[in-house]
């Protein structure tokens, strides 16, 4: 068997997620769909394992997959061709052949997220699948000051979903930014860490829009993170703004 790593994009609009799901179409699903007709509907089902879920609506600037094929294809042969068959709301960016060693999944080192949030007192309709909205005042020097107290080693329970299935809730944020697109009139956080929790990214930006509005103390992350309870940071940002930006690996850690 040969196994291949491949780098996707996906607008997440209209999917009800990366997961496959019963009905309901899915990332995996049509990337699995193209995979098992490039390898002409063999007997046994090719499975496809992505680096992790992504929610309904979010999208993915460089989502990771990994399978393996009874046969070998080049790497431009195989991009041409699940590009040829995936729907236009997904595109294989890069094709690498890779050892039976590598896992999507459990070999990832960290991930980097990125969040728009689109100002303005309305929604642009243009923007409205793929940015949040926040249409009163916010203070972005507010909100870098507050953003180092989310860096470092935590217990990240309080920006947790419930439904999130996971051993244990500690994770290690590297960075995160925040940086106002005057063109776009957005800001962007951009967060790298570990790995994240059901939600995590969205609950931490909600909680970092109140701390801008003045609705919490610039340094409530402390006290949010030590209460180790979900309705501390009871907000969650819309699933639109959110992209998984990148998925780090050992030959790529830190680049």
């Amino acid at each position: 068997m040969y196994r291949y790593k491949i780098t996707i994009a996906y607008d997440g609009t209209n999917f009800a997620g990366f997961q496959k799901q019963p009905k309901q179409r899915t990332v995996e699903e049509v990337v699995e769909r193209a995979v098992n007709k490039i390898a002409k509907k063999p007997a046994k089902l090719i499975k496809v394992y992505g680096s992790g879920r992504t929610d309904s609506g979010v999208h993915a600037l460089g989502q990771v997959v990994h399978f393996d094929i009874p046969f070998d294809l080049t790497e431009t042969a195989m991009l041409h061709a699940l590009n040829s068959i995936l729907p236009l709301d997904v595109v294989v960016l890069k094709v690498e052949h890779v050892s039976q060693e590598f896992h999507a999944r459990y070999g990832t080192q960290g991930k980097r997220y990125q969040y728009r949030l689109a100002l303005g007192e309305f929604v642009d309709p243009f923007k409205r699948n793929y940015t949040g909205h926040w249409k009163f005042p916010l203070d972005l020097k507010l909100i870098q000051s507050a953003l180092p107290d989310l860096v470092g080693k935590h217990d990240f329970t309080s920006f947790c979903a419930s439904g999130g299935h996971t051993k244990t809730n500690i994770r290690e944020i590297y960075e995160a930014t925040a940086v106002f697109d005057k063109q776009q009139n957005e800001i962007i956080f951009e967060f790298y860490g570990s790995g994240f929790l059901y939600n995590m990214v969205r609950i931490m930006v909600a909680v970092l829009i109140e701390i801008g509005s003045h609705r919490r103390p610039v340094h409530d992350i402390p006290r949010v993170i030590e209460a180790k309870n979900r309705d501390e940071a009871s907000g969650t940002a819309p699933a639109s703004g959110l992209y998984l930006k990148k998925v780090y690996y050992p030959s790529n850690f830190g680049k």
